[in-house]
C-alpha cells in the first residue's frame, strides 16, 4: 500500500459546543479552539477532526445542518474559521470538517422550498411518499433516534422520510442535482484549504426506501466513487466515514486505495459488545476475550487492503476510562493503558478531547440535566414502553451521547476554565483535573 500521510497522523476530535469558551456566553467557540492550538501542537496532534460548526438550530447540536457555508452565530465567523485554518496550518495542524450529507435541517432553504408545493424544483431534494390508504406512514421503518422515520407534512399531503429527527429530512441522492449541489460545497471548503472530511452516517446515502435498504446499499459505491472523483480524489485530503454496519469486507470496498472511494471507515464492531442484543440502552457488561477477538480481527483482515481507524470514544460515545477502564481508584492508570493499546495497534488513532486527562462518565442524577435529543427521544420511547424511569437513568449513564459532552476539563477553577460563564450543559463534577 501506498505510503500517504495520514498512516502516521494523529487525530483530535473537538466537539466545539464544549471545548473552550473564548467569550463568556457557556458555549465553546472557533476562537477558544484557536487559543488552544499551542495546547495542541504540543500534544502531538496532526490532524483536528472539528464536530459540525455550520449554520443550524442545533436540534441535533449542529449535525442538522441549515447552510452549509455558513458558520453558526455561536461559534463565531467565517473569518474565525479561516483564521483557524491557517493558524492550525502554521503548526502544522490540519482541519478535517465533520460533513453531513444524509440529511440536513428541515430550516434548509432547499427544505423550506419543497415544503412549498409538489412541483417545487426542489421537491425531489428529499424523500417523500404518499400515505398508505387509510392515512397511515408508508412502511414501519424507524427514525434511528426512536419512533417512527416519516414525518407526514399536512400542506402537501405527503410524508417526508427522516432517519434521525424530524427536523433532519434525508436528502434524496437518487436525485443529481443533489450530487452537484453537494460535491460543489465540498470543494468550496476544500478550496478554503481544510484537510479533508470526516463524512456522517455516510452508509445511508445509498438508501433504497421501498426495497427496505437503509445502510450499506447497492448504490452506495458507486455515489462514493463519484463523490471521490469530483471533489477530494487525488487532492492528498484524508476522508473517513462513519460507517455502523460494516464488517471487514465492507470496509475494504470504501478503504482499497484502488476503488478510490475513502481514506478510512470508523467501524462499531468492538463499541456494540456492551449492547444487549444490539440495543444501547440495555448495557451489559464487556466480554474481554470477544473484544480482544474483534480487534484481532479488524487488524488481521484490512491487512494492506485497507486502513484501520483506531478509536475508543467519540461525541456519541461514553468515555473510554469508564467503559473499558476503570473510573474510580485505577482511572489513570486505565487512561494510560487504554492509551498504550490504541498507539500500538496499526491505523490511524483517533482521540477524542479530553480522553488525553482521562475525563469520564457524568453520572446526572435527574433526566432534566441531559440535553441530547437521542437520549431524550429514547427515554420517552422506552419508558412508554414499559421500561422504568431507574433503568433508563442507569442506561443514560452508561451510554447516553451527553457522558462525552460535558465541557473539557482546563483546570480546577470555576466551570473547569471551559467558560467564565454558565456553561451550556453541566460541568462533570467528578472528574479531578
Amino acid at each position: 500500500m501506498e505510503q500517504k500521510w495520514w498512516h502516521d497522523a494523529v487525530v483530535y476530535q473537538i466537539y466545539p459546543r464544549s471545548f473552550c469558551d473564548s467569550n463568556g456566553d457557556g458555549i465553546g467557540d472557533l476562537n477558544g479552539i484557536r487559543s488552544k492550538l499551542d495546547y495542541l501542537q504540543e500534544l502531538g496532534v496532526d490532524v483536528i477532526w472539528l464536530s459540525p460548526v455550520y449554520q443550524s438550530p442545533m436540534d441535533d447540536n449542529g449535525y442538522d445542518i441549515s447552510n452549509y457555508q455558513a458558520i453558526a452565530p455561536e461559534f463565531g465567523t467565517m473569518q474565525d474559521m479561516e483564521a483557524l485554518i491557517g493558524e492550525a496550518k502554521q503548526r502544522g495542524i490540519r482541519i478535517v470538517m465533520d460533513l453531513v450529507v444524509n440529511h440536513t435541517s428541515d430550516e434548509h432553504s432547499w427544505f423550506q422550498q419543497a415544503c412549498e408545493s409538489k412541483d417545487s424544483p426542489y421537491r425531489d431534494y428529499y424523500v417523500w411518499r404518499d400515505a398508505k390508504p387509510d392515512g397511515s406512514a408508508p412502511n414501519d421503518l424507524d427514525s434511528i433516534f426512536g419512533g417512527s422515520a416519516w414525518q407526514w407534512h399536512e400542506p402537501t399531503q405527503q410524508y417526508y422520510l427522516h432517519l434521525f429527527s424530524k427536523k433532519q429530512p434525508d436528502l434524496n441522492w437518487e436525485n443529481p442535482k443533489v450530487h452537484d449541489e453537494v460535491h460543489r460545497m465540498m470543494n468550496w471548503w476544500i478550496d478554503k484549504g481544510i484537510g479533508g472530511f470526516r463524512l456522517d452516517v455516510i452508509d445511508l446515502i445509498g438508501k433504497e426506501i421501498d426495497k427496505g435498504i437503509t445502510g450499506n446499499g447497492e448504490r452506495l459505491h458507486p455515489l462514493l466513487k463519484q463523490m471521490n472523483h469530483a471533489t477530494f480524489g487525488g487532492k492528498d485530503l484524508l476522508t473517513v466515514g462513519e460507517t455502523w454496519g460494516a464488517t471487514p469486507d465492507i470496509a475494504k470496498l470504501y478503504s482499497a486505495p484502488e476503488r478510490d472511494e475513502l481514506s478510512m471507515v470508523f467501524q462499531f464492531e468492538h463499541i456494540t459488545l456492551t449492547w444487549k442484543d444490539g440495543d444501547k440502552w440495555q448495557p451489559i457488561a464487556l466480554d474481554l476475550p470477544e473484544f480482544k477477538k474483534v480487534l484481532t480481527k479488524w487488524q488481521l483482515e484490512l491487512a494492506d487492503q485497507g486502513w484501520n481507524s483506531l478509536f475508543w470514544n467519540n461525541h456519541d460515545l461514553p468515555r473510554a476510562v469508564s467503559k473499558y477502564g476503570d473510573d474510580g481508584v485505577y482511572r489513570t492508570k486505565s487512561a494510560k493503558m487504554l492509551a498504550t493499546v490504541l498507539h500500538g495497534l496499526k491505523g490511524t488513532p483517533y482521540i477524542y478531547q479530553g480522553e488525553e486527562i482521562a475525563m469520564t462518565n457524568v453520572k446526572f442524577e435527574r433526566l432534566e440535566q441531559y440535553k441530547d435529543i437521542e437520549s431524550l427521544n429514547f427515554y420517552k420511547v422506552k419508558t412508554e414502553a414499559g421500561v422504568s424511569h431507574e433503568e433508563m437513568m442507569h442506561a443514560l449513564g452508561e451510554n447516553g451521547r451527553d457522558n462525552a459532552r460535558t465541557p473539557m476539563q482546563w483546570s480546577a477553577a470555576s466551570q473547569a476554565g471551559f467558560t467564565k460563564g454558565k456553561p451550556w450543559i453541566e460541568v462533570n463534577p467528578t472528574t479531578p483535573r
